[in-house]
């Protein structure tokens, strides 16, 4: 059984994913480009450095990337009041720490940002440690930021609880498992089909059958 629970943030503790995408549906339309707010909602758990050439192209990226990641992170300030803690976040962090599990939230957010949601979550005195965009040097579904949260829980003994494909991706890369959760709007079936060992449908449900799960 694992000795570590590493958190995604966005989508999993913190319901946050929609106004990702229409903070990048409006970044991109900033400069002329509209994509569909279905397809960026399918891109968010990328960080902004893979984001931009999945969703255009290279050269694209490298001509306005940088310009469209600045954009983004501005508009999704002003939306990040309107971003809640998940049902039973708190809760699940509390019972993990109950019984002697690790917690690291596992997150390429700013430190801004994160540092507001983990006060959302009252989260500070929970977990034993946390990642920053300064800890990682590309984003998921690149690794970095799972060995990053490996190193922060002393061990790799560890079980990632996430809500999209590139978290799942990530985690594989780094030879991790993954719970899945549809907090962020995903399928199941997607979530499985990636590779997550199980999936339920909240942190509530999760919490209720943690005996079930590598967390036990």
């Amino acid at each position: 059984m694992a000795t570590a629970a590493l958190f995604d943030l966005d989508g999993t503790l913190v319901d946050s994913n929609y106004q990702h995408a229409l903070a990048w549906y409006r970044a991109f339309r900033g400069a002329g480009i509209v994509l569909p707010v279905w397809k960026l909602h399918r891109a968010i758990g990328m960080g902004g450095d893979q984001l931009v050439r999945a969703m255009t192209s290279e050269e694209l990226d490298e001509r306005l990337g940088e310009e469209l990641r600045v954009a983004e992170k501005a508009l999704f300030r002003q939306m990040i009041y309107e971003c809640e803690p998940l049902p039973g976040a708190r809760e699940l962090l509390a019972e993990l720490k109950r019984r002697g599990t690790r917690i690291v939230l596992a997150s390429s957010a700013n430190a801004q940002d994160l540092g507001h949601f983990l006060d959302k979550l009252d989260a500070r005195e929970i977990a034993d440690g946390w990642t920053t965009a300064d800890d990682v040097e590309a984003s998921k579904p690149e690794p970095d930021v799972i060995h990053a949260a490996l190193e922060k829980a002393d061990t790799k003994d560890a079980v990632l609880i996430g809500d999209s494909r590139w978290d799942i991706e990530a985690a594989k890369r780094a030879k991790v498992e993954t719970i899945g959760v549809l907090t962020g709007g995903w399928a199941a079936e997607e979530l499985l089909e990636a590779g997550a060992v199980a999936v339920y449908e909240s942190l509530e449900e999760l919490r209720e059958k943690l005996d079930e799960t590598p967390l036990a």
